[in-house]
């Protein structure tokens, strides 16, 4: 018997007894049907984080800051339930604030081009400009590089260079600060307030609308502004405190030369930081951190698609059992004819795995459906705010590969009864009732 009349046949016997074998299917098709979509979601999410990240530009940079801080930030941020003990040296206020002098340290570092104290701004509201009747709260940054490359909806790109304040407004504060349009809201004055740490006096800075920013994941919802806007704010928040408080920071922006843009000559500055006492992030190292909690959802759900697929390996074994039983005498004539274990044991095999490819295709061909469906509805409701979110984006490898795996499943649970039926005594068989 051929390979091709092997796998013709056992696809026929498969439909012998249909409501079994299509429950079997069907078990198939939810496990890798789940998987698939979790894999999509997953893929969809990493790359539009991807494409955020491309589109800014900014593999040139790193945020350092004193290496007691980060692993405080870090803990924070993986919900750490490690329990620390307290030490004063390392708790202490000082030791955690940068000066001029770490300043020149850091760009005595090889690859390092230069380096600025990272300014983080604390605002109170925002306002138009012309009337400034309706306040609103806003965060806002200063553009810690000129490479930084915003996905702009309107405008252009901040000038960091320019002693004009300026800023790039996230396309949500166009319409509630009374701009008819993206592009009628660019070239506008607006008004940012900000609050005095010593005085508690509440003062305003009028800074130029340059561009607006589409929503993005890289900002967080928050506007930039170039070191002439951060500057006019940093004098309100400090307003009060001696000069020599304002030559510090948290943090500071290192710019690395063109010779140390790539991940391995990065990791090898960020090393030389980490043996002076600091730790440092490119903008990608803060990203992955949002793509590590996608990930670990998609793998919940990727476990429970496993699951399933478990249930129907144990439904495939149920149907082969079944199947081998009700055809025992077919299987002693087979025997009797001079068709060896090996066939026997191929052909129940071949079954076990046709039910892992339907399963398999079922789920594919759904799947597909499913993003067809499921794409074009979220853009127009819960993903209308992020342009260019593709949620469901297929692999066409990784697809092949979970069918594949299902195929695979389906042929180890189809192993046992295949050779319940391979090692049957073919006398025994014929006399079968």
């Amino acid at each position: 018997m051929k390979l091709y009349d092997m796998i013709r046949m056992g696809n026929s016997n498969l439909w012998r007894n249909k409501s079994r074998t299509f429950l079997t299917i069907l078990a198939i098709f939810i496990g890798a049907f789940t998987i698939m979509m979790t894999t999509g979601i997953n893929t969809g999410v990493n790359n539009y984080i991807d494409r955020q990240v491309a589109a800014v530009g900014s593999e040139d940079y790193l945020q350092v800051m004193p290496a007691q801080m980060a692993e405080q930030f870090e803990s924070l941020m993986s919900g750490s339930n490690e329990v620390r003990e307290y030490k004063p040296e390392d708790n202490s206020t000082t030791s955690q604030i940068l000066t001029d002098e770490d300043i020149t340290k850091i760009e005595s570092v090889d690859g390092i081009d230069s380096a600025k104290f990272y300014t983080m701004v604390t605002t109170d509201y925002v306002a138009n400009g012309q009337d400034g009747a309706t306040k609103y709260q806003m965060n806002a940054s200063v553009m810690p590089t000129a490479s930084m490359k915003l996905d702009l909806a309107a405008g252009s790109d901040l000038d960091m260079d320019n002693d004009e304040a300026q800023i790039v407004l996230p396309d949500k504060y166009v319409k509630p600060l009374g701009f008819a349009s993206n592009e009628d809201a660019v070239g506008k004055t607006i008004k940012i307030g900000a609050t005095s740490q010593v005085t508690q006096q509440t003062d305003e800075a009028e800074v130029k609308i340059v561009g607006v920013q589409n929503a993005s994941v890289v900002g967080m919802g928050s506007a930039w502004m170039n070191d002439k806007a951060g500057q006019l704010i940093e004098d309100i928040t400090m307003a009060g405190l001696p000069q020599e408080y304002r030559n510090q920071a948290n943090a500071i922006v290192a710019q690395l030369d063109k010779d140390h843009i790539s991940e391995e000559a990065a990791s090898k500055v960020k090393e030389q930081l980490e043996d002076m006492g600091y730790s440092s992030m490119t903008l990608t190292d803060t990203v992955s951190m949002i793509k590590s909690f996608f990930d670990a959802i998609t793998t919940v759900l990727t476990i429970f698609g496993a699951i399933s697929l478990l249930a129907a390996a144990i439904g495939i074994i149920n149907t082969l059992y079944m199947s081998v039983q009700e055809r025992t005498r077919e299987i002693g004539l087979m025997k009797a004819m001079g068709l060896s274990r090996a066939k026997i044991f191929g052909m129940f095999s071949l079954e076990a795995i046709a039910l892992g490819f339907w399963g398999g295709i079922i789920g594919l061909a759904v799947a597909f459906i499913a993003r067809a469906i499921v794409n074009p509805l979220a853009s127009r409701t819960f993903l209308a705010s992020l342009p260019g979110f593709t949620l469901i984006e297929f692999n066409p490898l990784y697809l092949l590969i979970i069918v594949l795996i299902v195929m695979a499943i389906a042929f180890l649970a189809g192993t046992l009864p295949a050779r319940r039926a391979a090692n049957k005594d073919p006398i025994e068989s014929l006399r079968y009732e």
